[in-house]
């Protein structure tokens, strides 16, 4: 079996199970799909094309959050063996069915489903999903009716697996899953548990984190346990307030600006990133820039930036847009805002010692998410490793001292 992977980091933890899950099935090839926008639903239908194309014989398999909205749209391309949902995709039987559409109620969705990974093939990090589903609707996404409400895994389970991670060699492991901070059964809790319960674990990251979980409590968290590394991803998508209102987010700008600075001063080598949208329906010039001026007051370094792109069937969709070639041009804009940002942070991280776990080929990345090429064979050790130069956007080291 073969898996084709868009989207998230969830969609990648999932495709590790469907590989698992269909290790001994020859000549499929299962097309994980995103729905996060038009654009990614236009590249999912183009490798599955461009997979039939290349392997005429294969039976194709389309699944993911494209696969659980429109399922009739998949059964209909004459490439296409079957279609499963997101819920299914995780079961051996869906994929044994005579049925060409298996797509059920992705909120019926069971944990008892997943089962235990021990290992991330190609990966020195594992992956560790807690919650699927969420409640929340911004008006540019679609992936709450593609998910299903938030639901958790138990935190006894989480722990359970936490610890099989460790015992099986990883140093680090990242929670994912649609919308971590809003957990149910308490984020923050959750956090404490891990980091007070989880004996041998090294490192702890978060996947994207909604910036309302920047509360006191977690700020207290990143300020005592070391094992939190000092790196956060948010979802922030605009800095200007009226902007925000009309994606239907939950935060200000100020509110995010705030939260960095306080974070900061419990964790002051801590380093930021942050997706952005730009050209969102009704944005004006002043409001770009307003988003650019907030990236550089937050010093937020890591910019994941996407033209806004209309994704049918959500409120935004209806919204005056703004013209493709103008989107295009402010996200290009605000990139170079984050590569100066970055590059100013790289320039100071040369001539410092940091904790760096190496991956393929002597690269890996520090504690707060840096890049850094060494000389070392050590994969998936954590080393002291001396930063001597920039090269662009990453860096290059020298190893003095395991840790």
């Amino acid at each position: 079996m073969k898996v084709i992977t868009f989207g998230c980091r969830l969609n990648a933890f999932e495709t590790r199970l469907i590989e698992k899950i269909g290790a001994d099935l020859n000549d499929v090839i299962v097309v994980n799909t995103c729905a996060v926008t038009g654009e990614a639903e236009r590249q999912c239908r183009q490798a599955i094309r461009k997979a039939y194309r290349e392997n005429p014989t294969a039976k194709i398999i389309v699944t993911g959050c494209a696969a659980q909205l429109n399922p009739e749209v998949y059964a209909a391309m004459p490439e296409v063996f079957r279609v499963l949902g997101n819920r299914e995709k995780l079961t051996r039987t869906a994929y044994e069915t005579t049925e060409k559409v298996c797509v059920g109620d992705v909120d019926l969705f069971d944990f008892e489903v997943l089962k235990p990974v021990t290992d991330f093939e190609g990966h020195t990090r594992a992956f560790l999903q807690i919650q699927q589903g969420c409640n929340h609707a911004c008006t540019f996404c679609i992936v709450h009716q593609a998910r299903g409400r938030n639901k958790g895994l138990p935190p006894e389970k989480v722990l359970e697996q936490a610890r099989l991670f460790v015992e099986n060699g990883f140093s680090e492991i990242v929670l994912t899953g649609v919308d971590i901070a809003s957990y149910p059964q308490g984020f923050n809790r959750l956090v404490r548990l891990i980091a007070e319960k989880v004996s041998g674990l090294k490192r702890l990251r978060f996947g994207s984190l909604d910036p309302t979980a920047l509360d006191k409590e977690f700020i207290d968290l990143m300020g005592t346990y070391a094992v939190l590394q000092p790196h956060l991803h948010l979802s922030v998508q605009s800095g200007d307030d009226l902007i925000l209102k009309r994606m239907g987010r939950r935060h200000t700008a100020e509110q995010v600006l705030k939260a960095c600075q306080a974070l900061r001063a419990v964790r002051p080598d801590i380093v930021f990133g942050a997706d952005f949208i730009t050209g969102f329906p009704t944005e004006t010039e002043e409001q770009a820039l307003q988003t650019e001026t907030f990236v550089t007051e937050a010093n937020i370094t890591q910019l994941h930036v996407f033209p806004y792109s209309a994704r049918p069937g959500t409120p935004a969709a209806k919204m005056p847009a703004v013209e493709i070639g103008v989107r295009k041009e402010r996200a290009a804009r605000l990139r170079q805002t984050g590569l100066k940002l970055e590059q100013k942070l790289l320039d100071k991280t040369v001539g410092t010692v940091h904790p760096v776990l190496i991956e393929k080929n002597g690269s890996g990345y520090t504690d707060n998410y840096l890049k850094v090429h060494t000389s070392s064979t050590s994969e998936g050790k954590i080393e002291q490793v001396l930063i001597t130069k920039r090269i662009e956007n990453e860096l290059v080291g020298e190893v003095k001292v395991r840790a």
